[in-house]
């Protein structure tokens, strides 16, 4: 399929997004949500042939399922941007030259976002509601695996549209196919920036092939290190929760870095986890330790593939480190820096931590499930940068706009 037409359909629309005022917008997104959950039935079916082609066991089944608690809560997060404050039109520069002329740096959209993702229909939902507030068209490549969900959450969102006689073209779906994918990569002069949000070889297949700008999210090969001066009670609380509140997500824990001195705390620090048949992968100190004090069959040796791991599945890597410094370089190897914890009562090793360590996100104490644009008072993410140029962490309104320059004289000349 020639994806062109849509690339200029979205394009065009894209310019009249900036005469939309912030009144409007925010209607739009209040209707949009009274929809989504006025259809909830209409999404459950249309999710339930997503979810009967994939394995019940698939980690990507949690992300694919759409419940009518989950439906709810989304359309709370739609109405939860609309109360946001419009990022578009601020002023970050404003100076005015001797001669009169007065020069303003201002933000405003991209203009067209594209956004490739897998199993995660959610993911329409939140990316149109964070295009439209930020004045931005957004072109969406889901995968396969959720076609059906796509295409129904598309078709409430161009409804809601009509009703107020705003354009559909600012919304598109392209089909799942991969000539379609190339096509969007490369749509120069149509697309401003993509965005992929999944997993590892999702992203670096769209940063290999890419030729428009791309800001990479999702993959999150997350550590926590429990060091000599930490609390077993605080570790192994965060622990469980890291690793098990939702192991299908980019935040959930993959390995845990002990130092050796409180190995004979190990099985009390992941003792709750047993609770959900987490299998531990265990380097040859840490598994001694664990024997009788874990269940067996949830017990296995640690091979060079279980670290720099993303598990999305109840599994968890576990690294014996003998200092600090051996522990900061097993992060550094295997960190895709996106989040990474220390769990320790000194607060100078707390501070050498978070100076030291490379990631988006770095926690002291608490658990790395928190990296999320609501959890961080943003309101809402499009996904977790785990790069340096642009945006980083959690992706919220402002990481959606650019800026431009305004110059406003009176006939001024430049000598």
């Amino acid at each position: 399929m020639d994806c062109t037409p849509i690339f200029q359909s979205a394009l065009s629309a894209s310019r009249k997004l900036n005469n939309l005022d912030t009144d409007t917008v925010n209607r739009v997104l209040n209707h949009l949500a009274d929809k989504t959950e006025e259809n909830i039935p209409l999404i459950m079916a249309e999710n339930e042939k997503d979810l009967s082609r994939m394995d019940r066991q698939d980690p990507k089944y949690d992300r694919l399922q759409l419940t009518p608690g989950r439906i709810k809560n989304i359309a709370a997060d739609i109405r939860n941007v609309s109360r946001l404050d419009s990022p578009l039109g601020r002023i970050s520069y404003d100076y005015t030259k001797p001669n009169g002329l007065r020069i303003k740096k201002i933000s405003v959209p991209f203009g067209v976002i594209g956004i490739i993702y897998e199993a995660r229909p959610n993911v329409t939902f939140d990316v149109f509601s964070l295009c439209l507030k930020s004045g931005n068209a957004c072109i969406l490549k889901g995968g396969s695996d959720a076609i059906h969900s796509n295409t129904a959450i598309v078709k409430i969102i161009k409804d809601s549209l009509a009703d107020f006689d705003i354009t559909g073209d600012i919304v598109a779906l392209l089909p799942p196919g991969r000539e379609e994918t190339a096509q969007l990569l490369n749509a120069v002069n149509y697309v401003d920036l993509i965005i992929p949000r999944g997993s590892q070889s999702l992203i670096d297949f769209v940063r290999k092939n890419a030729t428009i700008p791309v800001i990479e999210t999702g993959a999150g090969i997350c550590h926590s290190y429990f060091d000599e001066y930490g609390d077993r009670e605080t570790g192994r609380k965060v622990i469980h929760n890291a690793k098990t509140r939702r192991v299908s997500v980019c935040n959930a824990l993959d390995c845990l870095v002990i130092h050796e001195s409180r190995l004979d705390d190990l099985g009390y620090i992941v003792g709750l986890c047993q609770d959900s048949d987490v299998i531990i992968q265990a380097d040859e100190k840490a598994l001694k330790a664990l024997r009788g004090k874990y269940p067996d069959n949830l017990l296995e040796a640690a091979t060079d593939d279980s670290f720099g791991t993303e598990f999305l599945d109840y599994k968890m890597a576990v690294k014996t480190v003998s200092s600090f410094d051996e522990a900061i370089e097993h992060i550094a190897q295997h960190s895709s820096q996106h989040s990474e914890a220390i769990i320790s009562g000194d607060r100078e090793r707390q501070e050498m931590f978070c100076k030291m360590t490379d990631a988006a996100a770095v926690y002291v104490n608490t658990s790395t499930a928190f990296t999320d644009g609501a959890e961080f008072g943003l309101g809402a993410e499009i996904g977790i940068s785990t790069q340096k140029m642009h945006a980083r962490g959690p992706m919220a309104l402002e990481a959606l706009t650019t800026y431009k320059w305004i110059i406003e004289g009176n006939g001024q000349t430049r000598p």
